[in-house]
């Protein structure tokens, strides 16, 4: 499709009509697939609360039974901490794109939305909160009677630990998270440590009061293996040189060539000063190239600073992570549709060729902004796409750019890659018209 076309598409192409209400009403984004299981995860646990409520006799007029209030506490925050583990969702990636494209367009449609696992993070941690404030009460409730198992060193922790849940949980509410990200960052990263200290020191107490063998003690096993999941990505720390171009002010095209090549539509977490902030950019292979490139556009501080600053070194810390555009395997044909550096993590997919696809680009002078080399990389495997140029045509209808790309490329989905505001409105407008539609969902 030329740009002509593409122009007389925004302006002048027809919708399809919108699917029924209700299926409509399960494509609202509140209704999304992350939301659906944070709330899977609350309702099992009102199934467990139910059993401790009743048949469990978890509270009875002789007291708690605070080892079964410790446990649920902790499945649960293992549960939230595991699935956020790289290797983890590495797998659950490679899991859901095992389906062939000859299984029914629903079901593929339903595997894709795996990249949605945050809600089993923020149901579980939401869950373990909740617990651990009524292990706590509990705790309170003994040692007010003289109930045993509720020594004052453990209620002491436990207090401790109820004020730094209540903080993290309060700093990652999406207003705060939003609005105060870096302070969002910082408390998870430093309260989650501190936290994870005194979950070792509160269950060895704890054991030590219910006579419990350390050795035993489920509560120990549990928090070895979290202790594990957070410490993998630190264990593979290390500071690597780069190579960085910058063909406008506006981006920089950073080189990494220190042994490791990853796959296509993987990311790499970066950092210039490793204990206060880290970024995730979409890693870029160059076929039969080793090393990669990261695409970094001026978007905040740290992104400014970065393009004015050039570094020689950056930290790198973990594996090589599986992004959202790695479903694309699940379907024969995919439409990119991406603005400014959301063309970062749509170009290794593009460039691997591995499934047919089309692009839709649009940007702010393409060549100006990011150079006629990568431009020219583009074109060479994408010679259809559409690069509309904002400067010359203005702000499209991408849903309406979205939609003409799919129709004439006979495409199965369409993966968005754009800022938060811009993704929703294409999924949305995508999904609520029957055809299947993905873009990041900023849950991190």
């Amino acid at each position: 499709m030329t740009v002509d076309a593409a122009r007389r598409a925004d302006a002048e192409i027809e919708l399809p009509g919108l699917i029924p209400l209700p299926r409509r009403v399960l494509k609202h984004p509140r209704l999304m697939h992350y939301n659906r299981l944070a709330a899977l995860v609350l309702v099992a646990n009102l199934v467990v609360l139910a059993h401790g409520l009743g048949s469990g006799g978890w509270w009875t007029s002789g007291g708690v039974d605070l080892r079964a209030l410790s446990s649920a506490a902790l499945v649960n925050f293992a549960l939230g901490i595991v699935v956020r583990q790289q290797y983890v969702i590495n797998l659950l990636f490679r899991l859901a794109t095992l389906a062939p494209t000859t299984w029914p367009l629903r079901v593929r449609w339903t595997l894709a939305k795996v990249y949605h696992f945050g809600g089993l993070h923020i149901g579980g941690v939401l869950a373990g909160t909740l617990w651990f404030l009524a292990l706590v009460g509990g705790l309170t409730y003994h040692a007010a009677r003289g109930l045993g198992g509720a020594a004052a060193g453990t209620v002491a922790v436990s207090y401790a630990l109820v004020a730094l849940l209540v903080g993290m949980v309060v700093t990652a509410s999406p207003p705060l998270r939003s609005r105060y990200h870096d302070l969002f960052e910082r408390t998870h990263r430093f309260g989650g440590w501190t936290a994870l200290a005194l979950f070792w020191i509160q269950a060895v107490l704890f054991a030590r009061d219910a006579g419990e063998n350390l050795a035993t003690a489920p509560s120990l096993w549990i928090l070895a293996v979290i202790t594990l999941s957070i410490a993998l990505p630190w264990l593979r720390l290390r500071r690597v040189p780069v190579v960085i171009e910058r063909p406008s002010s506006h981006v920089a095209l950073v080189h990494f060539d220190h042994g490791v090549t990853p796959f296509a539509g993987s990311s790499t977490t970066v950092s210039r000063n490793p204990l206060l902030e880290w970024h995730s950019f979409a890693n870029v292979p160059a076929p039969g190239r080793p090393g990669f490139r990261l695409t970094i556009s001026r978007a905040g501080d740290w992104t400014g600073s970065f393009i004015d600053d050039l570094p020689s070194h950056v930290w790198v810390k973990g594996i090589t992570t599986a992004g959202v555009a790695n479903i694309e395997t699940l379907f024969t044909k995919v439409v990119y549709v991406a603005t400014g550096s959301g063309i970062g993590p749509c170009l290794p997919h593009l460039l691997a060729a591995a499934v047919p696809s089309r692009l839709v680009w649009s940007a702010r002078r393409h060549r100006d902004t990011y150079g006629d080399k990568l431009v020219d990389e583009i074109l060479a495997v994408q010679p259809d796409a559409v690069l509309w140029d904002t400067a010359k045509l203005g702000k499209p209808d991408m849903v309406r750019l979205a939609y003409a790309a799919y129709a004439d490329f006979g495409a199965e989905a369409v993966i968005c890659i754009s800022n938060k505001q811009l993704t929703w409105q294409v999924v949305h407008g995508m999904e609520r018209r029957g055809i299947p539609a993905y873009g990041a969902i900023w849950d991190s």
